[in-house]
């Protein structure tokens, strides 16, 4: 059984000791992303029932309940332990959940209900990614990030493998009420593996000694409910992680916007779209996964975290080039997987390790703020933008240019937010 739990360890590139937190870490991943990405497709085609000429008042809607969300949230944080915050937020959201199967089952047709869902689903999507990675930045320290970030991602892959496949297969069956009482019954189980990785944390002292292990998780983190934009204000290290979420925002936006648009034309029948973009995942996981299991961890400890945060900017940049000289749906499908492959596979474990060696007030309430006020603030103004862009007529030459050149300055960013990383790092060693 030694033997055994030592080659399972070897690999996943753990040590025998870290191999059950690691792998409670997968499965918490995989609950969250089988349920979001049950929901996603139908978050699309409900993005389209709302009318895509309306998806950048959607993007602004969402940015505002983020501004009103996030103190509320950085309040609790500042109220409860960091081992109570999780089973709060994750709670409150099961609660959203249930609320809209009902809401659903007395009026599908809604187009205002849809708009809600959409609204909320990219609220919700945020919420609980964002403070599930500031659990593991918590749990594991900057070295064990580096080793175990790349797998532990890897459970959002295969369990973004099983949403789309889940809500490609039931939607008929269950319905779109159905797919979302699924999902909050996945969320509960995350709560139950949040709680062993919090009992494993203090019990076998994951962290070295230093900042992380000093700081208990039975008391709140530290600060006032704006102190995630304070301290963002104050830091260059911090404003640098969060100008890349901007141009990260930027490229994905414009391309989400024509895919809508084009997706719109070609498959009028919702039931089609929500097949349509559940393909699209499924396709999109299944990269992401093979690349974390067998790349991503090993590219890290040898290149350092600089080339996960630049390699997929500069594809992206030849991505958008070619779209301009080739802009057909084929070509903008092939660009938006690549993308999105990249940065569940590179990008965001690599941005994640960025936080790895930060005190607690960074993990949760800083990052917290980077990840939903700006990265939706991002998203609402990069929309607005691609609607302003469209109304000068040029089709989607223009946005491809503008999309390689905001690519290749979040690829430069990126380059020098790992070389950061990486010198800590080596003075750490």
């Amino acid at each position: 059984m030694q033997a055994l739990i030592r080659r399972l360890a070897r690999a996943v590139n753990a040590e025998s000791a870290e191999l059950p937190a690691v792998l409670a870490g997968f499965a918490l991943f995989f609950c969250l992303f089988a349920g979001y990405f049950m929901l996603r497709p139908i978050r699309e085609a409900m993005g389209i029932t709302g009318g895509v000429s309306n998806l950048q008042w959607l993007f602004s809607a969402t940015f505002v309940v983020m501004l009103l969300a996030v103190p509320l949230f950085a309040w609790l944080n500042s109220k409860v332990s960091r081992i109570q915050f999780i089973d709060w937020v994750y709670g409150f959201f099961c609660l959203n959940l249930l609320a809209f199967v009902l809401l659903f089952c007395l009026d599908h047709d809604s187009v205002w209900l849809a708009r809600v869902f959409y609204v909320w689903i990219s609220v919700y999507n945020l919420f609980v990614v964002s403070v599930a990675w500031s659990l593991m930045a918590d749990v594991f320290d900057a070295a064990q990030a580096r080793r175990l970030f790349a797998f532990i991602a890897a459970g959002a892959s295969v369990g973004g493998l099983c949403g789309p496949l889940l809500s490609t297969l039931l939607v008929g069956y269950l319905g779109e009420s159905g797919l979302m009482l699924m999902a909050a019954v996945l969320l509960g189980v995350a709560i139950s593996l949040k709680r062993y990785l919090m009992g494993w944390r203090e019990g076998r002292g994951a962290g070295r000694p230093g900042a992380q292990a000093s700081e208990s998780p039975r008391r709140p983190v530290a600060g006032n409910p704006f102190s995630g934009l304070t301290r963002l204000l104050r830091s260059r290290y911090l404003l640098g992680i969060g100008a890349f979420i901007l141009l990260l925002t930027s490229v994905s936006t414009f391309l989400y916007f024509e895919q809508a648009r084009l997706v719109a034309a070609l498959f009028p029948d919702r039931a089609e779209q929500v097949r349509v973009f559940g393909v699209i995942d499924f396709v999109v996981q299944a990269g992401a996964l093979s690349a974390q299991l067998f790349i991503t961890g090993r590219l890290a400890q040898r290149l350092g975290v600089r080339v996960l945060l630049a390699l997929v900017p500069a594809l992206v940049s030849l991505g958008f080039i070619g779209l301009a000289l080739a802009p057909t749906f084929a070509m903008l499908a092939g660009l938006m997987i690549v993308r999105r492959i990249g940065e569940y596979a590179f990008v965001r474990p690599g941005r994640e390790m960025l936080f790895a060696p930060l005190d607690a007030e960074s993990k949760y309430k800083v990052k917290n703020f980077i990840d939903t006020v700006v990265y939706r603030g991002g998203d609402a103004l990069s929309g607005w933008a691609k609607a302003g862009l469209d109304m000068l007529g040029q089709g989607t030459w223009l946005i491809a240019v503008v999309g390689a050149f905001c690519a290749a300055l979040w690829g430069l960013l990126g380059w020098y937010l790992g070389g950061r990383a990486d010198a800590r790092a080596g003075e750490r060693q």
